[in-house]
């Protein structure tokens, strides 16, 4: 095996040294060839993921489908902008001197997957390794094997399968390509693994993106207005329950309300739950049964299932954890300390919803901080004196899907950015290109040292042209310092 994934990585920078992946046009047919597979092959992708996960087709396709090609269509539209050297101005005392920063590939990329979004978090980064120019080995994660299988048996049908190459396989595998030299590794996944993927890059100096996860937290403050009260409670449940059903890095880990608000608010949560989110059908099952044995064992901790308020059922045989909601679960537990990747939903009570603040300051930052609320003293706040990768405010999840903003972490929730045009950064080596002739030349820049020469290089560096000028003509006497 070690030798096949040799051979994979070497026929994959042997084409990028060919230079074919450099050009626009392959390029752009790669990510038309990408769409039509979405676009043909739809229906096969849903059962993959109902295989792996349950989910269902709307979901499906709402959150991986649908949500890839939108960013296959905004790469076509733009890439060839972002492909343009972009001008940047120089001082006039370099004249005659252009200069510009050169977008070029990294060259082969290693993409490592996760099993919650199995086809759109392999996809998502592919369309920015593809725009960029580069050879990529994409590794689905195992542990949505249907999903690994299709994309292993029909990206080669679609692609060009010497540049884009698929390897299925488990940890073993994974170690054995981490062994491989590469220009870039983009990895998504557990913090744990993370570190693991650092250490394996160190060895070659191989930059690389961690889009990890972290407990994101959502504000809710007291909403006069019972519209918005309704409109935060169905997108809070939507972002805890209804995506994954809490298996995502971005979904909701954990509200912090006031502790006057907060029996309003289970109350409206278990109203909701009831209305949409009771059928097994309309939800993504536990992945496995480690995770789902992960899960119980952070419900059935006597301390936090004192908490439960709402929900707790699990059935192990179909993978099934009721949505559940826990009302202040000590803050030293399992359920608080680790991110939670499930359907269980803690609710901390603080005095004010200020003191928000300053809870989310004394713990590791998250990827996401989401607000819900009209206080703009309050954003104010968030924004200013926390930190998180994103921060969204009166919605959730929906900021991943905004191809104008970058995503990615801060801390121990990752760091690199991608989607739209900051995936093609990810993927692309800005070079700095600058062009000058032989036309001027001076000689201040060169011993033997004395002081009209240091005049002329301050007045150099702070852009005093007029000083400039008066010294060359020797209008200007040189003090000495």
């Amino acid at each position: 095996m070690a030798m096949d994934l040799e051979r994979v990585v070497e026929q994959a920078r042997e084409t990028f040294e060919s230079g074919g992946t450099r050009s626009y046009h392959w390029r752009r047919s790669q990510l038309r060839a990408l769409k039509d597979l979405l676009l043909e092959r739809e229906a096969a992708i849903c059962e993959a993921l109902k295989l792996d996960l349950g989910k269902h087709r709307v979901e499906a396709y709402r959150d991986e489908i649908g949500f890839v090609i939108k960013s296959v269509d905004y790469a076509l539209q733009n890439i060839k902008k972002w492909m343009k050297p972009e001008k940047v101005s120089v001082p006039l005392v370099a004249f005659p001197t252009t200069s510009e920063v050169v977008p070029e590939p990294l060259g082969v990329v290693l993409i490592f997957a996760s099993w919650n979004f199995p086809i759109g978090l392999s996809l998502e980064p592919l369309i920015g390794a593809i725009s960029a120019g580069n050879s990529v080995v994409l590794k689905p994660s195992e542990l949505a094997s249907a999903s690994s299988k299709f994309l292993a048996t029909n990206l080669p049908k679609y692609l060009d399968n010497k540049a884009v190459s698929v390897i299925e396989g488990g940890p073993l595998v994974g170690q054995q390509l981490l062994e491989q030299k590469w220009d870039k590794i983009f990895f998504t996944g557990s913090a744990r693994i993370g570190r693991i993927v650092m250490t394996a890059a160190a060895k070659h100096l191989t930059p690389v993106c961690l889009e990890l996860g972290g407990k994101c937290p959502a504000i809710i403050d007291s909403l006069s207005r019972s519209r918005d009260v309704k409109v935060t409670i169905n997108r809070v449940a939507g972002a805890k329950w209804g995506f994954c059903s809490g298996q995502a890095c971005i979904a909701i880990d954990y509200l912090l309300v006031e502790e006057k608000y907060a029996p309003f608010l289970v109350d409206l949560l278990k109203e909701k739950i009831k209305n949409c989110y009771m059928r097994p059908a309309d939800l993504t099952r536990i992945v496995n049964k480690q995770h789902f044995q992960r899960l119980r064992q952070m419900i059935e901790h006597p301390l936090v299932a004192d908490t439960v308020v709402h929900g707790g059922s699990l059935d192990q045989e179909n993978l099934y954890i009721e949505p559940t909601i826990l009302l202040d679960p000590p803050l030293d537990s399992e359920v608080m300390k680790e991110e939670i990747f499930g359907p269980l939903l803690p609710i901390i009570t603080l005095k004010k919803i200020a003191d928000s603040i300053e809870f989310l300051k004394g713990r590791p930052k998250p990827l996401v901080i989401y607000a819900f609320t009209n206080d703009e003293k309050l954003k104010k706040r968030i924004i200013e004196e926390t930190s998180s990768g994103t921060v969204a405010f009166n919605d959730a999840v929906i900021q991943f899907a905004l191809d104008t903003l970058p995503f990615g972490g801060t801390g121990e929730s990752g760091f690199g950015k991608y989607h739209g045009r900051f995936s093609f950064d990810q993927f692309s080596h800005r070079k700095a290109v600058m062009r000058r002739n032989f036309c001027l030349e001076f000689s201040f820049r060169y011993p033997p040292w004395n002081e009209r020469k240091l005049q002329f290089i301050r007045y150099t560096y702070s852009f005093n042209y007029v000083g400039l000028l008066l010294l060359f003509l020797g209008l200007k006497r040189c003090t000495s310092t």
